[in-house]
């Protein structure tokens, strides 16, 4: 299965996901990584690992869809069947998440569907909330709505902070993203008539990885 991996910065998600490739966990093939912004570091982690690379600036655009466009002529070029989201700061417009529905994946740093979209680490601990952590989920148009396909739970401390949240959560983000990918390389998660299944039953809600 080829894979394209979408990123806007660092890339930490996408490192986890060419170590799982390099170790053999993931069977899948990352054959190119796409990026909104030619200084994003994880087309250095792409190139470190011989990955083919692809910038294409939204500020080159007039408007969402043809960025959007240009970047379908590109995931067309490359061949793929999956598309992984790993920190792609910019929201896709319905026409383009139509055309890759079932074969594309985002993660996001809170137990959806509570506290969609920025500031999730914070928003918890205005909250109170005693437990926090990721989801990954296939993408829909709407933001942070599509079904959650797995997440990984821990218990906020006493003393965390929004960035001692942040690196908790990443670690576990780190985890649970190239096993959900690999699920999908392998034909366990599949994506019919608009649900996913898993193991060929429909999957009612999302598996849980907790990390207590």
């Amino acid at each position: 299965m080829k894979i394209a991996v979408l990123v806007s910065g660092n890339g930490s998600n996408l490192q986890a996901l060419i170590d799982a490739q390099q170790g053999k966990q993931l069977s899948g093939q990352i054959i190119g990584v796409l990026s909104n912004k030619a200084d994003a570091y994880a087309l250095q982690r792409a190139e470190n690992a011989n990955i083919a690379t692809a910038v294409i600036s939204h500020k080159d655009f007039p408007n969402r869809e043809s960025f959007d466009e240009a970047m379908h002529q590109q995931l067309l070029n490359w061949q793929v069947d999956l598309v992984i989201l790993a920190g792609f700061m910019r929201i896709l417009t319905p026409n383009f998440v139509s055309k890759w529905q079932g074969k594309m994946l985002n993660i996001h740093p809170s137990l959806l569907p509570f506290y969609k979209g920025v500031n999730t680490h914070q928003r918890v601990l205005n909250t109170g909330d005693r437990l926090h952590g990721c989801t990954v989920h296939f993408v829909t148009a709407e933001l942070d709505a599509g079904q959650s396909i797995a997440q990984s739970v821990i218990e906020v401390g006493l003393h965390d902070t929004a960035e001692s949240l942040a690196q908790r959560i990443h670690k576990l983000e780190h985890f649970i993203y190239p096993q959900v990918t690999q699920w999908i390389c392998n034909g366990q998660l599949s994506w019919k008539n608009g649900k996913a299944y898993f193991n060929q039953k429909p999957l009612e809600r999302p598996i849980q990885f907790a990390q207590l």
